[in-house]
């Protein structure tokens, strides 16, 4: 085989190239070109005498040297081939076709095509400008590529590596890698891209690694890096993106590592990781996060890594890492989380494998004892360039297993309250890693805190700001305006610093002045005043006044601003009227701030029948009231209440309920005596009211100074009767639902003369009742009477005889225990004749002596 080398001036026609390199039977080595070739549609003999004529002192340069290597080596079975650019070639290109005008226009542009024909070839550094079908390439760094054709890459199925960084690459075709189904790692660093869209990876299902870093990417759109399933590490550093989404992160579920460093990134949507649970190391550092909400970090359950480092962190919220339970390195240097360090407690408290803690450059000037709660199993805790002035007894008391303490402050205020901390030093071993120097009192200053004897740290002043009047919870209408004061002493002539926080964040609303005394001049008393004018609810939320001067920072204690709008009805309720048995509706609606309680009352009660039923039903979602099944007794006015905070108002609305007319009570037919008066009955309901007209006979019927009406004509009354009022009288009501019809007979009896009147029978009742009772009196004298006598006689027969009760009780059978007596019938004390008490004493005591005996 010859080896052939050519140069080729103007970019060439891809399939003409490849066409002659397979005439040449393999034997070309390399087809090197420039742009603007004017001979684009050369024949390939035309092509090969071209070469041979302009390029014949090709082989005799220098170039030969650093472009092939040694041919009698070079075999059609060559398994690597590197071709790199040299400065030497301008100049000899220069003079290998100085001598043809029409060659030399294509002098000023740079190599345009490489072609290399061996497998595992690389074509770094030589200015690409595009990229044609190559079969093993994997190298195409350093070049000048600006596109990447459909199908460049379809017969490099096998391909594990492709670097195309530094390159001027903006976007590629969606399907250029479908078929690189073994390509593990993509290098796309250093280039130019702006915006990936959707689906641009299709197709590398096994990438595990890509690289972006160094490109200008603003946009990624949703669906950006679907698809790659497989791939743990995505790096997309030094770019412009300012948004996390979870759109472009999804598919992303294999994802171990991300990279996002020096990016604009300030908005973490929530839930955007939710596509990415398998997250184990985070770097969001040199960003521009200000906060860390309770949502940022959401669903990163596994994450062990995150670093935070140079952003604007000034507010973290409660809770907010309670999404991350596996952290064991966190990176927060560089930021400004002073107030977490300072006034919070716990705020990591649920990081409980945390080893390493980064806090360094956060502008702390005092530790809370509470700050460290939970992070019992730390090792490297980096508290450095942070003038810490304080540090609150046992804040570092959780962390038993910490092994190394880096901490730097020459502005320590030496007093009574810092006194335990040489001594915890001294015993923890940090001594190496820590240097802290005082800088109160003057007569410390600049000495180490481990040197100061525990006799000098006294309290004599207080040179650390103290808030001696702070603001309280307040409400307020909307558009009022409000005042909130804070003042705090300090026995240091220093300048004491106000500044409000609303919601844990630095307050930039509002009119803010302060006032400055010293009211006894050895202390210093400053005051400030933030004026809310014209408050909304963008007012509302916790407040809180920190105060500061070079010794140190204290806060307040936060109050709430309540913004309060007085109830306002959206939706009032009508007057209703709806049939018996059907359903009434009454709509209500109110707003405010807060917003309202709706209530409802009937006739100025709470207890009425639709309630006590539980008739009635309120739609919260649509602000309706239901009663259903009315009935009669609903009718009422019902009065619509909404109250909150800031007051009550009311709406009032009728509901009246249509019935059909009914009878109460069926008329009934009635008899009466001549000259007696009567009453005939229409008792009748319904609604509206229904109107009543009486016929007697089938004909009108009259008032008369014997007959008239009551009870709205519900009571026909005749007086004085006589025959002719006997009849058939007939009751009519009506009202709009309907009509109906009652009857009732009158019967008149004639008068009777020998009739025991009423009176008559009135005397016979009373005289007989008068008798009953003067009986009933005899009989119970009697039974009184005898009762007492009784009860006399036995308590005699106790007194004068010892016999036992029991044989005196009537009970007792006297045949064996008394003797028998015979009474003498004839005698004079048996005469039938006696009588009186005397006969009767007698008989007693001749009884009682023969019991006695």
């Amino acid at each position: 085989m010859v080896l052939l080398a050519c140069i080729i001036v103007g970019v060439l026609d891809l399939a003409l190239v490849l066409e002659f390199v397979h005439k040449c039977e393999r034997a070309v080595s390399v087809v090197v070109g420039f742009h603007n070739f004017k001979l684009q549609n050369s024949e390939v003999g035309t092509f090969s005498k071209l070469c041979k004529k302009y390029c014949r002192d090709f082989y005799s340069s220098p170039m030969a040297s650093l472009v092939l290597t040694d041919s009698s080596q070079l075999t059609s079975n060559s398994q690597h081939l590197e071709i790199t650019y040299h400065p030497l070639w301008t100049g000899w290109l220069t003079q290998c076709f100085k001598t043809n005008e029409e060659l030399m226009d294509g002098v000023n542009n740079w190599l345009g095509i490489l072609v290399a024909w061996f497998l595992d070839e690389k074509l770094s550094k030589n200015f690409l400008s595009r990229i044609p079908n190559l079969r093993w390439s994997r190298n195409l760094n350093n070049n000048r590529i600006i596109s990447i054709e459909k199908g460049s890459f379809d017969n490099l199925g096998k391909l594990v590596e492709l670097k195309l960084n530094r390159n001027h690459l903006s976007r590629f075709n969606k399907e250029l890698f479908k078929h690189l189904k073994y390509l593990k790692v993509l290098d796309l660093n250093k280039n130019k891209f702006t915006e990936i869209e959707g689906l641009s990876f299709h197709g590398l299902e096994g990438l595990n690694i890509l690289k972006l870093k160094h490109n200008s990417i603003v946009t990624l759109l949703d669906g950006a890096f679907w698809g790659l399933k497989n791939m743990t590490v995505l790096h997309l550093d030094f770019n412009n993106i300012t948004t996390v989404t979870k759109g472009w992160l999804y598919g992303l579920t294999s994802l171990h590592q991300l990279s996002l460093s020096y990016n604009n990134i300030s908005i973490i949507e929530q839930d955007g990781w939710e596509f990415c649970q398998q997250l184990v190391d985070l770097d969001l550092s040199y960003n521009k996060l200000e906060a860390i909400q309770r949502g940022t970090l959401q669903h990163l359950y596994k994450l062990k890594k995150l670093h935070l480092d140079s952003n604007k962190i000034s507010y973290i919220a409660e809770g907010a890492f309670n999404n991350t339970p596996s952290l064991e390195v966190l990176e927060l240097n560089h930021n400004r989380i002073s107030w977490t360090i300072e006034d919070v407690n716990g705020a990591f408290i649920s990081l409980k494998h945390l080893v390493k803690f980064g806090l360094a450059s956060n502008h702390i000037k005092s530790i809370n004892k509470n700050a460290f709660a939970g992070l019992e199993k730390i090792k490297m805790l980096d508290l450095r360039n942070n003038s810490v002035t304080s540090i609150q007894e046992n804040a570092f008391e959780w962390m038993h297993n910490m092994e190394e303490l880096l901490m730097n402050t020459t502005g320590l205020l030496c007093d009574c309250n810092l006194e335990w901390f040489p001594i915890w030093l001294k015993k923890s071993a940090f001594l190496n890693t820590v240097n802290t120097v005082c800088a109160y009192p003057e007569w410390l200053h600049h000495k180490s805190i481990v040197d100061i004897p525990s006799e000098n740290f006294t309290c004599d002043d207080f040179p650390k700001p103290q808030i001696i009047e702070a603001p309280k919870t307040q409400v307020a209408l909307k558009g009022d305006n409000i005042t909130l004061q804070c003042r705090a002493t300090s026995s240091s002539h220093l300048p004491m610093a106000f500044q409000w926080k609303k919601d844990n964040l630095d307050l930039k609303l509002g009119y803010s002045k302060q006032f400055a005394r010293s009211p006894n001049g050895k202390t210093t008393e400053q005051n400030s005043e933030l004026v809310l004018v014209n408050i909304t609810d963008n007012e509302a939320g916790k407040y809180q006044c920190v105060v500061s001067n070079s010794y140190g920072t204290t806060y307040s204690s936060k109050f709430k601003i309540s913004v309060l709008v007085y109830p306002m009805f959206t939706k009032v309720p009508v007057n209703v009227s709806e049939v018996a048995g059907s359903n009434a509706r009454l709509e209500c609606a109110a707003t405010g701030q807060p917003p309202p309680q709706i209530a409802w009352q009937k006739d100025a009660g709470t207890d009425f029948p639709a309630a006590r039923e539980r008739r009635m039903h309120i739609m919260r979602s649509d602000d309706i009231l239901f009663i259903v099944n009315i009935k009669a007794a609903d009718t009422g006015v019902y009065s619509c209440t909404a109250k909150n905070q800031a007051g009550v108002i009311v709406a009032n609305a009728s509901l009246t309920v249509l019935e059909k007319p009914l009878f109460v009570k069926p008329m009934e037919n009635k008899e009466v005596t001549a000259g007696e008066p009567i009453v005939l009955e229409c008792m009748t309901s319904g609604s509206p009211k229904p109107k009543l007209t009486w016929t007697k006979d089938g004909g009108p019927l009259f008032t008369t100074e014997r007959h008239f009406f009551t009870a709205e004509d519900q009571l026909l009354i005749i007086v004085a009767t006589d025959p002719s009022d006997a009849g058939t009288y007939e009751c009519e009501m009506s009202n709009k639902l309907g009509t109906r019809k009652g009857f009732s007979r009158l019967y008149v009896i004639p008068a009777s003369s020998s009739a025991i009147n009423e009176s008559d029978i009135t005397g016979i009742i009373i005289i007989t009742i008068v008798c009953c009772a003067v009986l009933t009196s005899f009989v119970w004298v009697f039974i009184i009477y005898q009762t007492r006598k009784r009860m006399v006689m036995t308590k005699r027969v106790n007194e004068i005889c010892q016999y036992p009760k029991a044989l005196l009780s009537p009970e007792t059978d006297f045949k064996d225990s008394a003797p028998h007596l015979y009474m003498d019938t004839n005698s004079e004390h048996s005469s039938s004749k006696d009588s009186g008490t005397d006969k009767s004493s007698r008989k007693s005591e001749l009884l009682l002596n023969a019991l006695c005996s």
